[in-house]
């Protein structure tokens, strides 16, 4: 008896164009919401959680650097961007550059081990590259010139995270030997010590300002870390580009360090201080999502606004030692599943293997290194370029004033209790950046 397969299944499994036979739907809908979830954590996590973590006077400016950078990257990501981190190779660290939105690139199998379309993984690579800068910008909040960080952002992600994000996860020489699970190393450490960089070169905020910053409002602030804390389930959980119990593990792990985290920074603040400090949890939360437990902030000398630094650079550090020292060899296989990463040094001696233990670890070290230093050149020599165009640092009058000099716009603008003058973007004279006038004109 002869059956039609074909007509016997449900109609959302039968092939067709739209439907190829190498599409798991399953793994299609994770990706796509862990993505999502990702996104999220951006935008409006990031935007809400910067935007109420600074002084009030400071809001607007910091919520916006996040919200332009997000728009910023999606579309250096699908027209050079997302190719020289991913695509055919250039040299050992960057692939060559190009635009990823035609319909045959987009709707093919991303690779023979992935069961999804090219599509998904583009929007979910884009998601961790703006997380990246915006990260980088908690360093820089208070004090950086808009016009600058609108320079900056392309620049970076062009010429610092893709050399990162190529030569770890793409086909770069370090690919095969690195474990950098979800971007301990290409997300994290990279914002941490390209953020402090910049930081060295934009200078320090305004001198009341450093010594008082106090969050204007610590609710919205709880707010915008519940969507950076559960965003990460997309974070980690899409990770293994299937929806899988890799993806499973990945996500319960994730959470429990968080919340030990949390709760080992806030027995910290009690202990030293005396107090239960709602800054200090976030603080715990977000290096535990990174994977540290809390401990450094000893760089004065650089302003570091949001300590970005201590909360990703050494996070992201630590995690990545961690991985070279404690990788569990068959996790690895399960994850990585055509490459040779592994094991961990513990298990190395536990097994017999003590040599690629070893090697794993100095593979670690060596990656590290390579992050920090590419990070540290090239965000300098980004901030050097800017310089020579624009501030990077606005006036001491613009840092005085805060939003409404650089925006022309309050954060809290309480119009109906009682009265006050037009906001300043309405009796203020535009201003746009010097390499913007023709010659010989002025204000």
């Amino acid at each position: 008896m002869n059956i039609n397969i074909t007509t016997s299944l449900p109609l959302g499994l039968i092939i067709d164009e739209a439907n190829p036979g190498w599409l798991n739907k399953g793994d299609n809908g994770w990706e796509l919401t862990a993505a999502t979830m990702v996104g999220l954590q951006s935008v409006p996590g990031l935007v809400i959680l910067y935007g109420s973590m600074v002084k009030k006077k400071w809001a607007v400016n910091s919520a916006f650097m996040a919200l332009y950078a997000f728009a910023s990257v999606l579309i250096c990501w699908v027209l050079w961007a997302y190719n020289m981190s991913f695509g055919s190779p250039l040299i050992s660290i960057l692939g060559k550059p190009g635009q990823a939105m035609t319909d045959s690139v987009l709707l093919t199998q991303y690779r023979p081990e992935y069961y999804l379309p090219t599509a998904d993984h583009v929007f979910y690579q884009f998601a961790f590259a703006a997380i990246t800068v915006i990260l980088l910008a908690g360093s820089l909040l208070g004090r950086m010139n808009f016009y600058a960080w609108m320079l900056f952002v392309p620049l970076w992600v062009t010429l610092s995270y893709t050399v990162g994000a190529y030569t770890i996860w793409g086909s770069g020489f370090l690919t095969d030997h690195i474990i950098d699970y979800a971007g301990g190393y290409v997300i994290h450490l990279s914002s941490g010590v390209a953020g402090f960089t910049a930081a060295y070169w934009v200078g320090p905020r305004h001198s009341h300002d450093r010594q008082h910053f106090p969050p204007n409002n610590i609710i919205n602030m709880l707010g915008g870390a519940g969507f950076l804390w559960l965003g990460w389930t997309g974070f980690n959980g899409g990770s293994p580009l299937a929806a899988n119990t890799i993806t499973s593990l990945a996500i319960l792990n994730t959470h429990v360090c968080t919340a030990t985290s949390l709760l080992v920074w806030l027995s910290l603040d009690m202990v030293v201080y005396f107090k239960s400090s709602v800054i200090g949890a976030v603080q715990g939360m977000i290096t535990g999502l990174v994977c540290i437990t809390p401990g450094a902030a000893f760089f004065q000398k650089v302003d570091d606004t949001l300590g970005v630094f201590h909360t990703h650079a050494v996070a992201g550090l630590l995690g990545g030692i961690l991985s070279g020292l404690f990788a569990n060899p068959s996790l690895l296989k399960m994850y990585f599943l055509t490459s040779s990463q592994g094991p961990g040094f513990i298990y190395g001696i536990m097994n017999g293997n003590f040599m690629s233990g070893l090697c794993q670890m100095g593979y670690q070290v060596l990656g590290a290194l390579f992050i920090t230093v590419w990070n540290v050149v090239a965000t300098s020599l980004i901030c050097i370029l800017i310089s020579r165009l624009i501030q990077l640092r606005l006036d001491e009058d613009d840092l005085e004033i805060g939003d409404d000099a650089v925006h022309g716009e309050e954060a809290y603008a309480l119009w109906a209790d009682g009265e006050r003058d037009l906001p300043l973007r309405f009796r203020m004279t535009p201003r746009i950046p010097s390499f913007c006038r023709r010659p010989g004109t002025h204000h």
